[in-house]
């Protein structure tokens, strides 16, 4: 079953230095169809001014996966951890029994960027954060898996929730037949271009909830760049 969740159907929020869509509800006021899947219940679409940014914050027993889309990504926490993210790269940052942390535009254009919260197997964890550079070309034409809590998935950014986040490029006319585990459920987004899903058209930032379903078929319309999560 797919569950076509639409770019303009997605809840949203202006704050001046912060625009963001929201691919599932955030409060009680949001899309009621927009609901959690499995562990994953935060996929926010976020454009960051110049010079903009999160302050100091904290986050508990939660897994956060941020992928640069555009531009630089600063980290700085109260662990001692910091770096820079930069377009195409991934962040992960699993918070356990606590961790408080800064995120902000590092560059000069607009920070774009994929916030993506799941929930951990076990609470109570000692807080970890790590981040990797993912070469396009890696990507080019499959599904690469860019974090993982499956085993299997050595390659990748480790995490501690049944779930993993992989990422494609398709030139147009690229087609990919993805299969799915019977117990899992997906999530893909559109970063860029069009394409078609299960048959099902999707253009720049539209979403798609996938349940009940052994595999999906991806074409390419254009050049496109994807992002999707598996959990269950």
């Amino acid at each position: 079953m797919l569950v076509h969740r639409r770019w303009n159907s997605l809840d949203q929020a202006d704050n001046g230095w912060l625009r963001a869509k929201f691919h599932f509800r955030v409060n009680a006021a949001g899309n009621p169809a927009h609901r959690p899947l499995d562990s994953l219940v935060v996929w926010n679409d976020d454009e960051i001014a110049v010079g903009g940014g999160f302050p100091m914050h904290g986050h508990r027993d939660i897994e956060i996966i941020t992928y640069v889309r555009q531009g630089v990504l600063g980290h700085r926490d109260t662990l001692g951890w910091e770096g820079t993210i930069h377009a195409g790269d991934i962040q992960v940052m699993s918070a356990g029994t606590g961790i408080r942390h800064a995120e902000f535009n590092q560059g000069d254009v607009p920070l774009k960027v994929y916030q993506i919260w799941l929930l951990p197997r076990e609470t109570g964890a000692k807080p970890q954060w790590a981040t990797r550079s993912f070469p396009r070309i890696d990507r080019s034409g499959r599904f690469a898996v860019l974090a993982s809590g499956f085993a299997g998935d050595p390659d990748a950014l480790q995490i501690r929730a049944n779930a993993r986040v992989l990422g494609a490029t398709l030139k147009a006319g690229d087609s990919i037949r993805h299969q799915l585990a019977p117990s899992r459920s997906a999530y893909l987004v559109v970063a860029s271009g069009r394409i078609t899903v299960d048959g099902e058209p999707m253009g720049p930032r539209d979403g798609a909830a996938l349940t009940n379903a052994a595999a999906l078929d991806v074409c390419a319309l254009e050049e496109s760049e994807l992002v999707m999560v598996e959990t269950g």
